[in-house]
């Protein structure tokens, strides 16, 4: 086998050129984002099966990692330099409502949650609208808004007689948030448009368990719910995100 030896400048230059890329910074491992996911996978594998047994208390610890484990897929799936800000400020903000409906679901636990996934809300509205051309899609199909807002006002029609008094503003301001937020999915499109679907029905399952309406495995069904719309939204984002 014969080795050739590079000599002269262009071969000098060309090898301080591999040096200097191969010396240079790294990224996150191919496997990061497939990592992060098998974590957040695991985390609501465990929540689901402790939401079966006991719905509420130290059983759920995992709870309030499932929101920061898929930020990091989040952040390790976009394109270097440009994580999705309004998509992991929803995360944070989720996060923050996981860890209050933690403990109980009485009405300042419910209240206090309820101003946390706000910001879940408000974030992902003007995130779709900014970067995922939601009102571009929503001016193609209008019926879609017309039909999301129609549905909040008729939830809330059946839901607020139920509610206690001090639950009925708060309720219908939020759920008026969630209804924005589903609308701008649907001008969105896609694994976008079917999460928000998954996680409105699950909020629609608390709204329900708030005004006195429960059944067998309302809870598991809550937070199945919760996680493949949480998931889905994700998803569907990073596949969007425009570069």
């Amino acid at each position: 086998m014969a080795i050739t030896k590079a000599t002269g400048p262009g071969s000098a230059a060309t090898s301080a050129s591999s040096a200097t890329t191969s010396a240079g910074p790294k990224t996150d491992s191919p496997g990061g984002e497939a990592t992060a996911l098998a974590a957040f996978a695991a985390l609501a594998a465990a929540d689901l099966y402790a939401t079966a047994k006991c719905p509420r208390g130290t059983a759920r610890a995992a709870k309030p990692l499932l929101m920061p484990a898929l930020a990091t897929y989040a952040r390790r799936s976009a394109r270097p330099g440009r994580p999705p800000a309004a998509l992991l400020a929803g995360l944070a903000c989720a996060t923050a409502g996981d860890t209050a409906l933690l403990w109980d679901r009485h009405h300042r636990a419910l209240l206090t949650g309820m101003a946390a996934f706000l910001g879940t809300q408000l974030s992902y509205t003007a995130g779709m609208t900014a970067r995922l051309g939601a009102v571009r899609g929503l001016r193609a199909r209008p019926k879609r808004a017309v039909a999301a807002f129609a549905a909040w006002g008729a939830v809330n029609a059946v839901l607020a007689p139920t509610l206690e008094r001090r639950l009925r503003l708060p309720v219908a301001g939020y759920s008026l948030a969630l209804a924005a937020m589903g609308a701008a999915a649907l001008g969105v499109g896609g694994k976008v448009a079917t999460g928000a679907v998954s996680f409105i029905a699950s909020d629609a399952l608390i709204g329900l368990q708030a005004a006195g309406h429960e059944f067998p495995s309302q809870e598991v069904l809550i937070m199945a719910g919760y996680l493949l719309g949480q998931y889905l939204i994700t998803a569907g984002w990073l596949e969007r995100e425009p570069s």
